[in-house]
């Protein structure tokens, strides 16, 4: 079973929160909906994804939630909701969202904030730590430079279960490798905090990138968290910007190959994303 992490669906035809989707964005200025994503992922022989919320706000994670709520291959979302609010309020706002069968994660989009450290302010802390009592998924998305900030906040929010969206986009173009590496094995260091291999070729060069530009990065990536804590994502469409997602998908398991971690491509394939998300029951309904 094949579970692909990360992938992404919006609409240009709808009042929308996303910032980066104007016509200068290109091959992304168009509507990406699941007809659009499933033949890709039948010839390719995927089974099931994650939809992940592209814009700040809950009005986007519930039209996500609507619009994959009968897509038989997508197992579930992780959204948006407002952290830097009291307590009551994000507790309410997540209890209500639960309720929706396919609600997984949640996600702030930390790489937009203007604050690099906002991810430490007091209110945000205290409702990581109301996910932490509650075993509830968060993804992180951010730069490398915010990486010394998220490892003092899992400091502070024992037993988060986390997962390092992207590898936390290195600079894999200009080859930057030290400072990042040395930030993303201190956060490794925390036994629930996973790493998705996913968003590769964006931070590569769009136009020229190869597989050896990404090897250092995976290969750094294995060697802190092991191949039981990390996981495939395509992060399609985004990915169109300088792949398409056969390349993508295809490209990892090459360079998984070459690593030696094709031994264990069922995990990273598959089976972490499993684990870290809980979806065993979501899976066997589907089987």
């Amino acid at each position: 079973m094949i579970i692909d992490s990360h992938q992404h669906f919006w609409s240009i035809h709808r009042e929308n929160d996303y910032g980066f989707l104007t016509p200068e964005a290109g091959v992304l200025y168009r509507d990406y909906l699941p007809e659009h994503l499933r033949p890709i992922l039948s010839k390719e022989g995927i089974q099931y994804t994650i939809a992940v919320q592209a814009a700040q706000s809950i009005e986007e994670t519930k039209w996500l939630l609507n619009v994959v709520e009968d897509v038989d291959y997508v197992l579930g979302v992780v959204g948006w909701l407002d952290m830097d609010t009291d307590h009551a309020h994000f507790s309410s706002q997540l209890s209500v969202l639960r309720k929706h069968k396919k609600f997984i994660g949640v996600r702030p989009m930390l790489q937009d904030i203007e604050d690099d450290r906002w991810i430490l302010r007091d209110q945000v802390i205290t409702n990581l730590k109301w996910l932490a009592s509650e075993d509830f998924p968060f993804d992180i998305l951010v730069y490398p430079r915010h990486l010394p900030y998220i490892f003092e906040m899992l400091e502070r929010v024992a037993g988060l279960r986390a997962v390092v969206d992207h590898l936390a986009k290195p600079n894999i173009k200009d080859g930057e490798i030290e400072d990042w590496g040395r930030w993303l094995e201190k956060i490794s260091a925390f036994p629930n905090v996973y790493c998705k291999l996913s968003g590769m070729v964006t931070e590569a060069d769009h136009a020229n990138w190869k597989k050896e530009d990404m090897i250092p990065f995976v290969d750094h990536a294995l060697q802190c968290f092991g191949p039981d804590r990390v996981m495939f994502g395509s992060d399609w469409p985004v990915c169109n910007l300088a792949a398409a997602y056969e390349t993508v998908y295809r490209l990892l398991k090459r360079i998984a190959a070459e690593l030696g971690a094709d031994r264990r491509a069922e995990a990273i394939f598959g089976g972490n994303a499993t684990k870290f998300y809980k979806l065993n029951e979501i899976v066997a309904k589907n089987s």
